[in-house]
């Protein structure tokens, strides 16, 4: 019988480096996207889509990840003491989100090990994995509509996006045979490998569906340079072993690692808000126009 997907896993234990130094005190998942922390974004996707269990992977001075999305009984008397109970009940809406559980990686030894320390809590389930620097857009249903392809064929589903020139060496890239408009079976993943290197156009986003043979082949990867297990490489492994196949998303993908993406994907939540868009949409024609 198909088993449900009702488990995420979310890598959070990088140190953030790409924004310091604003991340030397602060994790770089608790950064805000206009009054949101990035992650929260996140486990929201993760609920929207039916997930009910997440584990997030963190590591030291990750503290504040924790704070935020357990309760805050003084917070909320202190808000509804004062009429503010919209407020208070936004900020206990955040725990109530999904059950969340947390296990500390003590060294950033890649994503590969990271995604194997959920094996305990995940077992014998196929589960989701979602990188918290790739946020996306509610909109765009990518993580609902990889579930789809994964209940249809209940295979690992990875989620690929087209990309272009020199940007394709940032990217695991997969080698793919089309089976629709948006789903492609892989036969192979060649990690951040040069332009004319690349076996396709189509590039690993942030957001994978994997099956619970993941764990042995990680297990049986090697390390590679600065002690890092990758999980590119774990998937390639499994590809002989089962079948993997590849969602084509369009737009709606922010990397919120790249600082110009982070400001977009602010400005872009920011003007679909009701209390701000129409005057930050004022303020950005005036910078435009030159007023």
């Amino acid at each position: 019988m198909p088993r449900q997907l009702r488990k995420a896993v979310i890598p959070a234990a990088g140190l953030g480096t790409r924004f310091l130094p604003a991340t030397k005190a602060v994790p770089k998942e608790m950064m805000p996207l206009v009054d949101k922390p990035a992650i929260q974004y996140v486990v929201e996707e993760a609920a929207a889509a039916g997930i009910t269990d997440v584990l997030i992977v963190t590591g030291r001075s990750k503290d504040a990840i924790e704070d935020h999305f357990d309760r805050s009984p003084e917070l909320e008397e202190a808000l509804l003491a004062v009429g503010k109970d919209a407020e208070a009940a936004q900020v206990k809406a955040i725990h109530d989100l999904v059950q969340i559980h947390y296990v500390r990686q003590g060294a950033p030894r890649g994503l590969g090990h990271a995604v194997g320390m959920a094996r305990a809590h995940v077992g014998d389930e196929p589960f989701v994995v979602m990188l918290p620097d790739d946020l996306m857009h509610p909109n765009a249903g990518i993580l609902t509509g990889m579930i789809e392809a994964h209940n249809r064929n209940q295979s690992a589903v990875l989620a690929l996006k087209r990309v272009a020139g020199r940007e394709i060496s940032m990217y695991g890239v997969a080698a793919a045979k089309a089976l629709s408009d948006t789903v492609v079976e892989v036969s192979d993943l060649v990690e951040k490998p040069s332009p004319e290197d690349a076996p396709s156009d189509l590039g690993v986003m942030g957001r994978y569906i994997l099956t619970p043979g993941i764990f042995d082949a990680i297990e049986r990867t090697e390390t590679g340079r600065g002690g890092e297990i990758q999980l590119t490489d774990a998937i390639k492994a499994l590809i002989g072993e089962e079948t993997v196949l590849g969602y084509i998303i369009g737009s709606g993908r922010f990397d919120t690692g790249n600082k110009l993406d982070f400001l977009i994907a602010s400005v872009t939540f920011a003007l679909e808000r009701d209390d701000l868009g129409p005057e930050l949409l004022e303020f950005l024609r005036g910078i435009v126009s030159g007023r």
